[in-house]
Order: C-alpha cells, then structure tokens, then sequence
C-alpha cells in the first residue's frame, strides 16, 4: 500500500512543478482513530512554496486519483498531515493473498541483488565464548537474517584471529599448566589465562604426547589450544543455531603479502612514517587529535593494521556492504580503520559498523563478574544450560545494540507471561490449541468468505498483521532486531483482543471459518519473526 500511496501522492506533486521533490515519509498516525497511514508532506513543502501547509495538503488531496477500492477517505488533520484511511475491499483482498503467501509472507525485494557480508563474533580462540560474545553472535546472525528477508544475498564471516600477543600468552599458559601437571618448574605468563579449560588441554597435551614437550618452546601448546578452543566454539554457535559461511584466516593477510601491501601503499601517500622506532599512521590528516602507531616498536602490528588489510580484502570480494558487529571496546579504533580504508581509495561508506554495548549478568541480584583471564567469567554455554538457547538468544536481542543489556537470570527462567519470549511463544501456541479445538467442533466446505471479518478486534488485527513486512524492513534497515520483538508484542496483544471480544467456538460455520483463518494468519506472522529472530514457535506448551 504504501508504493501505492508513494505513486499517487507523487503524481499530485506534479501540479507545484517542484524543482526538486521532497522523499515521501509515510507512516501509521499515532491514534488509530486519525486513519490507517499518514504523510506530512504539506508541512514539508511549506518553506519551498511558501504557503500555509493546510492549504498545500487541501491542493495535494484534490489532486489526488486514487482507486477506492483501496482508499475510502483522504482527511487533513492537524497542521497539514494528509491522512488516508483504507478500504474494507483492500484489507480483505491483502489478507487473502497472505494466505498464500504463508511462509513467506514479510520477504521484500528491497536488498534483491546486493552482496552483503557480516563479520560477527570472531573471537579470539583463547577462551570458550562469554554472554558478551553471546550478544555480538546472536546480534549478527539475527541481522543477517533480517537482510535476507529483504532479498539480499548473505555471507556469514567469522574473522579468525591466531595471531599476535594474546596467543602467544595463550600458548603459554598451557605450556606453564603442562610442566606443573608433570611435576617440573614452571613460570606462569604475566597476564596469562588461568581458567579451568587451561589445565583440561594440558592435560590433553599429557595424554597425546607424554614428557616429549618438556623441553619445548610455547609453539606446540598454542596449536592444540587453538584447536581445542575454537572447537568449543563451533559447538557453541550450533547450539545458538548459528552458522558461518567463511572463516577468514589472519594470517593469509601475512602470508599473502596484504599486511606490507598496506603499509606500502600508506606510504606511498605520504601518510605513513617512523617515530620513536615505531611506525605511523597519520590519522590527524582524517581529523583525529593525535597519530596512530600500525606497528609498534617490538614489531608486532596494532589491530589496526591487519584490521585496514581485512577490510580492504572484502572490499575487493565485491560486496556492496560490510557489516562488522563490534563491542563497545571497539568505539576508538574502528574509525582509524575506516580512515585507512579511504586512504587506499576504497569507499568507507560500503562500511557499517554495528556497536552494541556490554551484558551485565544478574544473578540472586547481584551483578556477576567476567573475565576470560581470571576465570571468573560465565561461558555462553553456562547460560544456555540455565536458561534454554531460545530464551538466551531474545534476551540478547530484546534491547536496541546501542544500550546495556542486563540479562536477569530470575526472570529469564520464569516459566510464564513475565518472560517476554514465553509471552510470544504461548500466543502462537494459544491459537494451536484453539485450532486444534476448533478442528473437533466443525467441518468446513467452501471458501473462507472473509469479508465477515467487521468487528473492530478483528480489523484492529488485520492491520497490525498487514505491517510485518514494515516491520521487518525498519528491523533491518536500522539493525535493530529489537524492533522486530516490539512488532510481534503488538500482534501477541492484538490476538489476545480479537479472542476476548470474537468468539471462535459456538459461532455460526461461516464466521468460525473466517475467524479460524485469521487465526492461521496471525499464528504464521509469530512464527515468521521467531524465525528470523532464530527462535522456535511451539505448537504446545
């Protein structure tokens, strides 16, 4: 409908002989009693054409040719919003072809032939996933979904990172662990990882290899950690139901010449240089206050470097957009990297980053602390194992990115409507049980006549069901699934009215089937964003 609103309000337009035409912004008026949708177009030509934005809607609504059979009324409300209300004809045409549509009703073709690739989760391999890993994972993965809804074609990427200090100290700590289980000296790293799955690998290393590692070097012990680790962390996004398309290596940036590829080119523009026997990036050129050190003076790179390398490497993969999922820790070094990925003449516009803010776990009321060295963390895996991978993944996903997240462990247990993903797994599950119902007390033939649908629960509901592909669309337009969850709550809240106020059951075979199919609609919207939001819509609770 709203293309259609989009054609006929353009075509009006045509009247001022605008040098430039303002974007059409149209959207559902705050009370539902102004109309069905609303634009203040008027308001936005005031200025342009200097006159009243009342009298600008009064000459847009007279120019207007539309089909009534769609529209019923046009009204001017207000300082100037043109309001439109729909035809009954057009809710139940649009609720008919819902019903085919089914599965795939909410898909658009709005992102149809664009490539977009994700990079999510990607953490190193020197710890099992915490619940602020969860958060980026099931961020990721929900957003990609979203994007495919919209036609777009997705890549999952999970950016392997193996290299650099962190693993080495990893490689370390199991070295230090190793010799302490055989009884031998040993000196554990400084900062190093003192968890419980540190000394479970080294005594897998004392079972495949014996004393033969005595006398290695930390090398070995990093392999089998790497190993050990990053299995862990693909049974983890399984049991998320997450999976990933490509694993991208960081050292095939080293061994393929990207990281000196960089630094060279940088430096051909005059933008690298050494000091204090560092080497440089000049990010006060791109208006940052201070220089950014690429490799610092032991000769190991800042993320930054191998990170503008990354980049640059999906930019020639031919994706239209890059969407990186980062914590809140990433605030000050991200833009550095777009900055050098427009210095090397790529468009760092192709480049979205999602920031999404800490989880704090809440636990008998009390905030529960997390490191990954001091061991004192809760592993994604702990979290599942209390509360149940549907449950973990809408907590994740029920707040904007951009705000904490405090995961209550109490309520995320509740077994009843104070859990909000239970409140939306039982409405789907409700109408099951009223269908099955339904299927004892009556025997159809002929079609469903839903025009009999009058009531004003059940045209309250058609319209909030006419708005999931909307909704889906500003979900992922703004990468934001929580707008999706807020969308559904609306359909749950809606079915509960309908059936307060419409009987199914005991009502005259025409009326019941009509109902019942609305039902099967509204039941199929709430599985289709539990879908997208990576969770399941029982039939039975």
């Amino acid at each position: 409908m709203n293309d259609y609103l989009e054609e006929i309000l353009t075509a009006s337009l045509a009247q001022f002989e605008l040098e430039e035409t303002p974007e059409i912004h149209l959207e559902a008026p705050k009370v539902e009693s102004h109309g069905d949708a609303s634009t203040n177009l008027a308001m936005l030509l005031a200025k342009p054409l200097r006159n009243n934005p009342r009298a600008i809607a009064q000459q847009i609504v007279d120019g207007l040719k539309y089909d009534e059979a769609k529209i019923s009324s046009v009204e001017i409300a207000g300082p100037g919003f043109i309001n439109f209300r729909f035809a009954e004809d057009y809710l139940y045409d649009e609720l008919g072809s819902i019903i085919d549509l089914g599965t795939d009703f909410g898909k658009t073709e709005t992102q149809k032939g664009k490539k977009i690739q994700i990079e999510f989760v990607s953490a190193n391999p020197t710890g099992p996933l915490t619940v602020g890993h969860g958060r980026n994972a099931v961020l990721g993965d929900t957003v990609a979904r979203l994007m495919e809804w919209t036609g777009a074609e997705v890549d999952r990427e999970y950016y392997f990172n193996n290299a650099g200090r962190q693993m080495r100290v990893l490689g370390q700590s199991v070295q230090a662990r190793y010799l302490e289980e055989l009884g031998k000296d040993s000196e554990f790293p400084e900062g190093g990882y003192e968890g419980e799955y540190i000394k479970d690998i080294a005594k897998e290393v004392i079972e495949e290899q014996g004393e033969t590692l005595v006398d290695a070097d930390w090398t070995p012990f990093k392999e089998k950690a790497e190993q050990a680790i990053f299995k862990d962390i693909s049974n983890t996004l399984n049991r998320m139901k997450i999976h990933m398309d490509n694993h991208f290596n960081e050292h095939s940036l080293y061994d393929g010449g990207d990281i000196d590829s960089v630094v060279s080119r940088l430096r051909e523009k005059e933008l690298v240089y050494e000091a204090d026997g560092a080497t440089w990036f000049k990010t006060t050129e791109f208006g940052k206050e201070k220089d950014t050190v690429l490799i610092k003076s032991t000769g190991e790179p800042t993320y930054r470097l191998p990170d503008i390398a990354y980049h640059a490497n999906k930019l020639d993969r031919g994706y239209d957009l890059c969407i990186d999922i980062f914590g809140a820790d990433h605030i000050a070094t991200y833009p550095d990297v777009l900055s050098g990925i427009s210095a090397l003449g790529y468009n760092p516009d192709k480049i979205d980053v999602i920031v999404y803010q800490f989880v704090t776990i809440v636990k008998d009321g009390q905030p529960f602390k997390m490191s990954t060295r001091k061991a004192n963390f809760v592993t994604l895996d702990e979290l599942m194992d209390e509360v149940g991978s549907d449950v973990t993944r809408f907590f994740f996903l029920m707040r904007s990115p951009n705000t904490h997240l405090e995961f209550d462990i109490a309520q995320a247990k509740e077994a009843g409507e104070k859990n909000p993903v239970f409140y939306l797994q039982y409405a789907h599950a409700r109408i099951f049980s009223i269908l099955r119902k339904a299927d004892e007390e009556y025997s159809f033939d002929g079609e469903v006549q839903l025009n009999l649908l009058k009531e004003d629960a059940e045209t309250s509901l058609i319209k909030t069901l006419f708005k999931f592909p909307g909704a889906i669309q500003s979900a992922a337009d703004a990468r934001e699934p929580h707008r999706l969850i807020n969308y559904l709550n609306d359909v749950a809240s809606a079915f509960t009215t309908f059936y307060h106020d419409c009987r199914i059951i005991g009502v005259d075979p025409k009326l019941a089937q009509s109902r019942i199919a609305l039902a099967k609609i509204t039941a199929q919207v709430l599985k289709n964003g539990l879908t997208i939001l990576g969770i399941t819509a029982p039939e039975r609770m």
